[in-house]
């Protein structure tokens, strides 16, 4: 904005330490920061005020269309880029006509794959009882031995 570099950051700094004394430095810094917020946030509602106001009167298809003439290889890309997100946003099967193949296909992938999480779910809940009961068969079957061991050690 005001193409301040690091050495003239400093030299302000500097002055400032000077000029304000060490105690009053971080209240000024603080103030500072306000007015520099405050500064953005008014430039940020008028570029948004602006863009509004570009977008009504149709600037900003002149602009794009100057901006294909003048550079017609990053419009072409900008094309590519747009024609890659509508695919990938295509492939959510709600986005499609139910009636056409297409409608159809992704349907029946989405029932399909609907499938498929539920068996696997099924088959993770089975092996985890299985688990379960064998741990308590090993469980009491440890306990008995280590009773009958006990018996052994009273006579």
């Amino acid at each position: 904005m005001f193409d301040l570099g690091w050495t003239e950051i400093l030299v302000i700094g500097i002055v400032a330490l000077i000029v304000v004394g060490p105690k009053d430095l971080p209240v000024l810094f603080r103030n500072v920061g306000r007015w520099v917020g405050r500064l953005r946030g008014m430039a940020r509602e008028f570029s948004s005020a602006m863009n509004e106001a570009a977008d009504e009167s149709g600037m900003r298809d002149v602009a794009q269309g100057i901006k294909a003439a003048t550079n017609p290889l990053n419009t072409a890309m900008d094309g590519v880029r747009d024609a890659a997100r509508d695919v990938t946003s295509s492939l959510d099967p709600t986005k499609f006509d139910s009636d056409s193949e297409t409608g159809k296909l992704a349907a029946k992938r989405a029932e399909d794959s609907k499938k498929i999480e539920a068996g696997t779910a099924r088959a993770i809940a089975e092996r985890k009882a299985r688990e379960a009961q064998e741990a308590m068969e090993r469980a009491e079957a440890l306990e008995a031995a280590s009773r009958a061991g006990e018996g052994k050690d009273d006579t």
